[in-house]
């Protein structure tokens, strides 16, 4: 999963199978700007769950 651009933003995913969360962070001219926690189930996130996260972060 690679990094999102949008928006005039980068989002990067991170996240741990073991723990079964992970965060999205966004930076925007490379500047760290937000943390955006969320939590999966599974081997990896589902990539339409972390387009809401960023959808969501958008809209604000």
């Amino acid at each position: 999963m690679g990094a999102i651009q949008r928006d005039g933003f980068t989002f990067e995913v991170e996240y741990s199978v073991s723990h079964q969360n992970g965060a999205v962070h966004v930076y925007q001219d490379g500047k760290f700007i937000k943390e955006l926690p969320f939590e999966f189930s599974g081997q990896q996130p589902n990539e339409d769950e972390i387009e809401q996260v960023v959808d969501r972060f958008l809209v604000q």
